[in-house]
C-alpha cells in the first residue's frame, strides 16, 4: 500500500489548537487499528507537524485527512503528498 504524508502548519493560537490534540491522537490511533501504519508528530520548534500513513490511493488519503479533527476544526493548513520510498 502506498505511503502518504500530510505536512501541516498550525494557524490558530496554541490554547485552541491544544483543545483538539486529544481527538487528533484518538483519530491516529484509529488509523493504526485499521492498518494504515500511521505516525503523527510535531516539529521541535512547534508551529507544525506531520502525519505519515498508508492508504490505497490519493483519493483515500485525502478522505482520511479530511476526517482529522485538526483539519475539521480549522487548526492547520496542510499539503498532502504521496511519499515514494526509495530505500528501506
Amino acid at each position: 500500500m502506498p505511503w502518504f504524508v500530510k505536512i501541516e502548519e498550525g494557524i490558530v493560537d496554541k490554547p485552541l489548537f491544544d483543545q483538539y490534540v486529544p481527538a487528533h491522537k484518538a483519530f491516529v490511533r484509529g488509523l493504526i487499528a485499521k492498518g494504515h501504519q500511521a505516525k503523527s508528530g510535531y516539529w521541535g520548534c512547534y508551529g507544525g507537524g506531520m502525519l505519515l500513513f498508508q492508504a490505497a490511493s490519493m483519493d483515500e488519503a485525502a478522505a482520511i485527512v479530511a476526517q482529522d479533527p485538526l483539519v475539521q476544526n480549522g487548526c492547520v493548513h496542510y499539503k498532502l503528498y504521496e511519499w515514494r520510498v526509495a530505500v528501506e
